[in-house]
């Protein structure tokens, strides 16, 4: 069972998922934090480069966001392009599941140009799908979605999705007609997981508010000023409970009174039987550290995870993709070998999910399984990641069999910031390599450098030389008589000294 957490104080507001009091996701919310993701704006076009079928558009921010031609919407091109409109009949509308590229753009029929679509100056309604990175700015698009607690409706295409996880024909086919008979003309909706076994009237007042929404939304929007919000969702508290409210949930807890009455008042009106497991944290203890939160998340900083059998597994991410490697440790089972590493490689492949989703990894990675000489051993961790991935990660992924290496290779919808770009920043002594050069190596950087302001006649007679502990002990030690060939060559008098052990980021000076 899971439960949400909500941990709110003056500077910051906390939110965590656990299950089975395991951390399973954190989300951070500040005040002074300004969250873009799933905000609509009307925008300017500012830069068409059809080179790489991409616009850039003014939103107000610091930097333009970016629309590449796949997050166009088909109906914009086709209008854009002067091409008489199509009539969409409900009952063709395409079926896709929830998990694939319901939010993409439906390809054109013939490949065209970006330029041919937007022109530099004209305004547009954008919305963003991923936050600014870096120096990139937001990701943008016109394949607009408005979630709901059980179904995201989707205003400009018009496709039914429904969820991977609602297995059964039946319902998915109720679900499917149930919308396709209620749905404006012209819109579409991904039916959630959340929609099973729901009472239709239920689906409908969320299908109902979310058309409301969206001809406010859009009446904003002709009446706004170029770079204007003219949409944001609710408050990021609010949003993780509607997104994680389901039937496993079996408590939200609250540290403030305000935001737990706050939480009361929007799970009553949205999803009234789950009212009553709405809670006040009153213990002595902050909530955070009753539940090792904190603990959990520290933890979650460290390349380092250690499995319960004993194993552990490495994980590393570099600017390409992320690398993760399953080590047996100390676990060597009762049985044959065979046995035990598909044990810690089961085990593994279940601790990665939660680490994929708890440090909000995406783009591509690859696992390092422990190999395996049996091909049914290699299918079933294969259908077991593939399976747990589905149950436990609301995000699109895509993961390829396990090769004779042991090696998987798998894809995960990027989403923000990961949990160490939140929260850590590089170190200024590696600037984020995660090594320093060896004493050795400094050392001799200093000899050398000293050396070439000798030989430039830009230091004589007396020269004091500065340097850290360490490095004073190593050349006295070491490199004594480099020093003492060094005054006889240029004829100077070289002082060793030392400086204060933090004093200073610089290794050395000279005077």
């Amino acid at each position: 069972m899971k439960k949400i957490l909500i941990n709110d104080t003056l500077w910051q507001k906390r939110i965590a998922i656990t299950r089975q009091n395991l951390l399973q996701n954190i989300y951070f919310d500040t005040l002074t934090s300004n969250n873009l993701e799933r905000c609509y704006f009307k925008g300017t076009v500012t830069r068409v480069l059809p080179g790489i079928q991409t616009a850039f558009v003014d939103i107000g921010q610091e930097r333009a966001g970016f629309l590449h031609i796949s997050e166009i919407d088909r109906e914009l091109a086709i209008k854009r392009l002067g091409s008489p409109e199509t009539e969409h009949d409900q009952e063709n509308m395409d079926e896709i599941d929830e998990t694939t590229s319901a939010y993409s753009a439906e390809s054109l029929s013939q490949p065209i140009s970006i330029d041919k679509i937007f022109k530099e100056g004209e305004t547009i309604l954008v919305q963003v799908i991923k936050e600014p990175i870096n120096e990139k700015g937001a990701k943008l698009s016109t394949c607009f979605t408005l979630p709901g607690r059980f179904i995201v409706l989707m205003p400009n295409i018009p496709r039914i999705g429904i969820s991977k996880k609602i297995e059964e024909r039946e319902e998915r086919q109720r679900l499917k007609d149930l919308l396709l008979n209620n749905l404006p003309q012209g819109m579409g909706a991904i039916i959630r997981t959340t929609s099973e076994g729901q009472p239709s009237e239920d689906i409908l007042q969320d299908l109902n508010y979310l058309v409301q929404t969206w001809h406010q939304l859009y009446e904003r929007y002709q009446k706004a000023q170029p770079g204007q919000k003219v949409y944001e969702d609710i408050e990021m508290g609010l949003q993780i409970v509607r997104d994680h409210l389901d039937k496993d949930v079996e408590a939200i807890i609250c540290d403030n009174k305000q935001t737990q009455q706050a939480v009361y008042k929007f799970v009553k009106n949205s999803a009234p039987e789950y009212a009553n497991i709405v809670r006040l944290y009153e213990g002595d203890m902050p909530l955070f550290k009753y539940f090792d939160i904190d603990g959990q998340i520290e933890a979650a900083l460290d390349k380092k995870v250690s499995l319960d059998s004993g194993g552990s597994i490495i994980i590393e991410s570099t600017e390409a993709m992320t690398v993760i490697d399953v080590n047996s440790g100390r676990y060597t089972g009762k049985s044959n070998m065979e046995e035990t590493i598909l044990k810690i490689n089961l085990e593994a492949a279940q601790e990665v999910v939660r680490q994929l989703r708890l440090r909000n990894i995406g783009g591509l990675i690859v696992i390092d399984f422990i190999d395996m000489s049996i091909h049914q051993n290699r299918q079933r961790l294969f259908k077991f990641l593939e399976k747990t991935l589905k149950e436990r990660d609301k995000f699109q992924s895509v993961v390829l069999r396990v090769s004779e290496f042991g090696l998987v290779q798998m894809t995960r919808k990027r989403s923000g910031k990961t949990l160490a770009q939140q929260l850590m920043r590089s170190c200024s002594e590696c600037h984020g390599l995660g090594i320093v050069k060896s004493l050795e190596t400094e050392s001799y950087a200093i000899l050398r450098y000293l050396e070439e302001e000798l030989q430039a006649k830009r230091l004589h007679g007396l020269v004091t030389l500065s340097v850290h502990i360490q490095v004073f002990n190593y050349l006295i030690s070491h490199q004594y008589n480099a020093l003492l060939t060094l005054e006889k060559e240029f004829n100077c008098k070289i002082t060793l000294a030392t400086t204060a052990e933090h004093s200073e980021h610089k290794t050395f000076t000279i005077e």
